[in-house]
């Protein structure tokens, strides 16, 4: 265990940790600004925004040494009684030259820049640069070029952090960005026919600490400043990457990773990225409906919780099809309320989309083939209720053996998942079906009652991704007019009181069974991982098994 001191604060540290200076300053609640240092790239002290003081403490008679010359805290490794000082004046003069020389060939652009509100040239500049321009006003070029389908390149705004450049070599592990040309000339660029298309390229935009590289996607569209943003999980795989949603009127407008060391660290991948369109498409079905000899008749959101629980209840005998796009209360909720009407009830996993195999980039980073945020914890709850996983394939099984007359079919897909080779043996079922679901597909010319579903974005629950950790997120925006979450049709389901609140039915659930146990406490941003109660209590012969 080592202790250094930075600006008079002593932080204790584990020698094996290797921390550098901006680390160690970051755990006595002082941030040392910087441009090209990164905590998940490579170490290459180019920008010297970091230059801060160093010395050593004697340990015999507590006497400082400071060094003669400032030092790039990036690099620098911390060891036992090594001092920082990160405010002097000398500090402070140093950072306003850094400063004014990056400015003197950038242009300034903020007005029409997208980065303008979040860059940190643009902060660091009032924080810490001079207070008044000492070099003349020049014209500028504002250079563009596109240097991947996704990405454009603003040249002149460029101040040569080599993040990006990094990014590609080290994590992505494609290497499409280089950097040519030397001295005051250095730009970033790609070779011709090797554009930046690599499946995690909207990195790059994240890291760019100013507004060099622009994502096409949100190019000039919202000002960053009316955008408010809610934590919340992708749902494109089962990695189940921690991510921010920015919105703004509940429209959703870009999303950007959130941290997190247990599953996706900084990065998230193209698919995850721009997937949310689909929130937003107007072919989304919004309403409930019932089929009737005439066509399809509109039933009022007041009243179908109490028309749905008549129908079923009249029918007697039902199985339950639990979405793995469904959160862990959502399920629970449905496998319960179908249980309360039917206790013998069969609960079947729904369909599991799979596309391709795992894909696994150097850095670490990976994109499941498996499609869907939540199968893990649907499993568990059904595995709860019924003692093993019934997969989708036998629900025709199923629902004859049990004598169903009325299969629930919960969806939350973001596209249209169940095809005719999948739905064709289920057309013997002589069964009513109740679906609730965001698109309308094949399933529904056999449905009995038709319910517009949720988005992710429109959901408030946990999701267990494929390493068994759980994360609860809030939901991020409101769904469209017509379209009630599955949370809350649930909860009215079973009569329950008050607002629908997913963190009771977690409790809940976390108490019920061995699985969830650890989710019974507040859920950290970063989640909880429920490996620790895997191994299953002697005598539980649960098969949680999907053939």
């Amino acid at each position: 265990m080592g202790i250094a001191i930075v600006d008079g604060i002593e932080v204790k540290f584990d020698d094996a940790e290797k921390l550098n200076g901006i680390e160690l300053a970051r755990r006595a609640g002082v941030e040392i600004p910087h441009y090209c240092w990164h905590p998940g790239l490579s170490v290459v002290g180019s920008c010297r925004m970091c230059l801060v003081e160093f010395g050593t403490r004697d340990p015999h008679t507590g006497q400082i040494s400071i060094w003669p010359k400032l030092t790039p805290a990036c690099n620098t490794p911390i060891r036992d009684g090594m001092v920082l000082v990160t405010q002097s004046e000398k500090v402070q003069q140093a950072r306003a030259m850094v400063q004014e020389d990056l400015l003197l060939r950038h242009p300034i652009d903020c007005p029409i820049c997208d980065k303008a509100g979040e860059c940190l040239l643009q902060d660091f500049h009032f924080r810490y640069g001079q207070r008044e321009r000492r070099a003349p006003w020049r014209a500028f070029s504002s250079r563009r070029r596109d240097v991947g389908p996704n990405i454009t390149l603003f040249v002149d705004r460029c101040i040569m952090c080599s993040r990006c450049v990094r990014f590609c070599r080290e994590i992505s592990g494609t290497a499409e960005l280089m950097i040519v040309h030397r001295g005051t000339h250095e730009e970033i660029d790609v070779l011709p026919g090797f554009p930046l298309n690599n499946k995690l390229s909207g990195n790059v935009v994240d890291l760019c600490p100013v507004g060099a590289l622009g994502d096409k996607d949100f190019l000039y569209k919202q000002r960053v400043w009316f955008l408010k943003r809610h934590p919340s999980v992708c749902t494109q795989c089962a990695v189940g990457c921690s991510i921010w949603v920015e919105e703004n009127q509940d429209r959703i407008w870009r999303i950007k990773p959130r941290e997190n060391p247990h599953v996706n660290r900084w990065w998230i991948c193209n698919d995850g990225r721009y997937s949310y369109p689909y929130v937003h498409h107007p072919e989304r079905i919004v309403g409930a409906r019932r089929r009737e000899e005439s066509g399809w008749v509109p039933v009022n959101w007041t009243h179908l919780s109490s028309e749905i629980n008549s129908f079923v209840r009249s029918a007697g005998s039902l199985v339950g099809v639990l979405s793995p796009f469904l959160t862990v209360e959502e399920a629970y909720l449905l496998a319960k309320w179908i249980r309360s009407i039917d206790p013998r009830a069969p609960l079947v996993l729904g369909p599991v989309p799979v596309a391709g195999e795992d894909e696994r980039f150097p850095g670490g980073f990976v994109i499941a083939a498996e499609r869907c945020p939540n199968r893990r914890g649907v499993e568990e709850v059904v595995a709860h209720f019924c003692g093993r996983v019934t997969p989708f394939g036998e629900l025709p099984e199923v629902a004859r053996s049990h004598r169903a007359k009325v299969v629930w079919v919960s969806g939350g897909y973001p596209r249209p998942w169940d095809e005719a080779e999948l739905l064709a043996p289920l057309g013997e079922l002589a069964c009513d079906w109740i679906v609730q679901d965001m698109f309308f597909a094949h399933v529904y010319e056999r449905a009995k009652y038709v319910i517009g579903g949720a988005a992710f974005a429109e959901r408030a629950g946990s999701y267990v991704n494929w390493n068994d950790r759980l994360q609860s997120v809030p939901r991020a925006i409101r769904p469209p007019r017509g379209v009630r979450p599955e949370l809350v049709l649930f909860w009215e389901l079973l009569g329950r009181e008050g607002a629908p609140d997913p963190n009771p039915v977690r409790v809940e659930l976390a108490q019920a069974t061995a699985y969830f146990a650890a989710a019974i406490a507040p859920v950290p941003e970063t989640g909880i991982d429920l490996k620790v109660n895997l191994l299953a209590p002697a005598g539980n012969s649960l098969d949680r098994s999907v053939v």
